[in-house]
Parts: structure tokens; C-alpha cells; sequence
């Protein structure tokens, strides 16, 4: 096996031949599922970091061509070192590694299946949960509403890591890059894995902003409108640098 190493900071000094992980699952991990994994880890510790997940309540996904590496079933993030790589093929079959994969692998591959995301983070982030307990679909409190693709939507509950859970949420992230899960959690995806933990805090930080105006007695937040909502669209197509 290629010698690893994670630093406290968590990085990481790798060989670029591939390593062999584990005894259960034999193929060999490659250099690219490598650096993907210590990717994953690092997002996945920031969700504890943030606040936006408790012990090992969230979990993170991040697909290698046909193999979608996740976070272990029940292990904390920062026992988690190179020799963890946990891995599936899109039919949810293990390839990599010796631990379980995420109990919520229904909705990871689901997302990964139907969507063109490669990055995909599962939070139970408590003020989107509080939210997702209160209404169908959160309010348009903000302009960045649209960076979402639209009002986020509630899928409805269902018993966590079942199928039933993971077709809810799809259709609650039709045309969506992220959803709330009903007394649950928060669901996003993106390009990249930095691209999906943004969608997730942007997320939680609307559904803070709306508890907390919602909250002064006599009065009631106001609230974009569609129209307002598509302008908002048309500016964030030009938004960022061009290179």
C-alpha cells in the first residue's frame, strides 16, 4: 500500500501511484479518487466546523467518473484518514473500502443519477430544519432565493435513508439546486464540492433570516415577487469574474 499521511491541518503528502485500501473490496484506489477523498473529508469536517452538523448527521458525496466516493456510515469526521476511501458504483455496489457507506446513499446516488451534479451535501443544518417544519416551501426572503434556482422547496417527510425520501426529494429539487428535507435537513448539489457547500450555507442563511424576521411580533417580512425573482436571474447569469 502507498504510504499516506494527513497533517493536523489536513493536508496531505501522496504518492501518485494508485494504493490498495482495505482487504474487503479489492480494487486499487486511483491518484484522482485520492485527492477526491481528502476533498471530501475537508467538506465534511467544515460541516461540524460551521455548525451545520452535529456528530455525524450530514454526509458528503463527491462522484470520480462511474464511482461516487461517500462519507462512512457513523464515523466521525475527524477519525476519518486516506486509508478510509469509502466508494460505490451508481448502482449503490461497494468497490472502495472496508467501512459502510452513508445510510442516506439512496439520496446521494439519486441526485447523482438524474442531475448533472458531482458534488452533492446532505446537512442537518437547524435553522432549515425549523424550517422545514413550518412550511411547504421557503418564503422568497431574499434576492439569492434565485442562485437556487427558484423557491426552495420541502420534500415532504419520510423515514430517513429509504427510497421513499430519496423520490421526494428529487421532485422537490426539480429545476433546483438544493431543497429542505421535512424535520430533517438540507439537501444541495454542485459542480464542485465548494459549489455545493455554498448552496447549502447560502441555504441556512436564508432560512435563519426568515425565522428571524418572522419572528417580531405584529409584523410580517416582506417578500420578493416572481418578477423580481427573474430579474434577479437575468443579473446573476453576467455575475463573478470571465476568464
Amino acid at each position: 500500500m502507498a504510504e499516506q499521511r494527513w497533517d493536523q491541518g489536513g493536508g496531505r503528502e501522496a504518492r501518485e501511484e494508485s494504493q490498495v485500501v482495505g482487504t474487503r473490496w479489492g480494487r486499487r484506489v486511483l491518484p484522482e479518487e485520492v485527492r477526491a477523498w481528502e476533498e471530501l473529508v475537508a467538506t465534511a469536517r467544515r460541516t461540524v466546523a460551521d455548525g451545520l452538523v452535529v456528530g455525524t448527521s450530514g454526509n458528503v458525496s463527491l462522484r470520480v467518473g462511474d464511482t461516487v466516493l461517500v462519507t462512512p456510515s457513523g464515523v466521525p469526521y475527524d477519525r476519518l484518514t486516506p486509508d478510509d476511501v469509502t466508494g460505490v458504483d451508481l448502482d449503490g455496489r461497494q468497490v472502495l473500502g472496508t467501512l459502510v457507506p452513508t445510510s442516506e446513499l439512496p439520496m446521494h446516488l439519486a441526485v447523482h443519477r438524474t442531475t448533472d451534479a458531482r458534488a452533492v451535501v446532505h446537512t442537518h443544518a437547524v435553522h432549515a430544519t425549523a424550517v422545514s417544519t413550518l412550511v411547504t416551501e421557503l418564503p422568497a426572503i431574499h434576492y439569492m432565493t434565485e442562485a437556487l434556482g427558484g423557491p426552495v422547496r420541502v420534500a415532504p417527510y419520510a423515514t430517513y435513508g429509504s427510497d421513499e425520501l430519496a423520490e421526494n426529494m428529487l421532485q422537490a429539487l426539480t429545476d433546483r439546486s438544493a431543497c429542505l428535507l421535512q424535520n430533517h435537513g438540507t439537501m444541495a448539489y454542485g459542480a464542485t464540492l465548494d459549489q455545493a457547500y455554498d448552496r447549502t450555507a447560502q441555504l441556512e442563511w436564508m432560512c435563519r433570516l426568515w425565522l428571524t424576521a418572522s419572528s417580531v411580533p405584529g409584523l410580517s417580512p416582506s417578500l420578493l415577487s416572481a418578477e423580481q425573482l427573474r430579474e434577479v436571474g437575468e443579473k446573476l447569469r453576467g455575475y463573478g469574474q470571465r476568464g
